[in-house]
This record gives structure tokens, sequence and C-alpha cells, in this order.
């Protein structure tokens, strides 16, 4: 389902999406502008819990990683 969306432009732009209609789609052009950074704007929302999710979980203790690749080489 769509619904409408309206905004100001200044009459300059306006004028000149007129004179340009005939080779843009500016209703196809705004959708898919605003698509976009949506898009981007829950990309970056989504890298921050990500981050955040790291930061909050523990660390590995120091020596951690040259103990275990020690344990499995014995075996």
């Amino acid at each position: 389902m769509s619904e409408v969306v309206s905004f100001k432009v200044p009459q300059e732009v306006r004028r000149k999406m007129r004179e340009y209609a005939d080779r843009v789609r500016w209703s196809e052009e705004l959708r898919s502008c605003v698509i976009r950074r949506i898009e981007e704007i829950e990309r970056e929302e989504n890298l921050r819990r990500v981050v955040e999710l790291i930061e909050s979980t523990a660390s590995v203790p120091r020596g951690f990683s040259t103990a275990s690749v020690r344990e499995d080489r014995g075996s």
C-alpha cells in the first residue's frame, strides 16, 4: 500500500522540475532517494548496535590464544 508524501521546494527548483519533466520521473527519483537514505540510516544503526554488543562482551584473557594453539598442537 502506498501513501502520498509532499514537501516544499523553492519556486526555482519547481520551475526546473517542470522544465525537465520530459526527461526525469521525479516521483521515482525522489522515492528511490528516500529509500536509499533510509537504508543508509538503518545500516548505520545496525553497525552501531554491533559495535555496542562487541564492546559490551568480555575480552579474552591475555595469553589465551597462545595457550590454545599450544594445546591443540600437543594433541
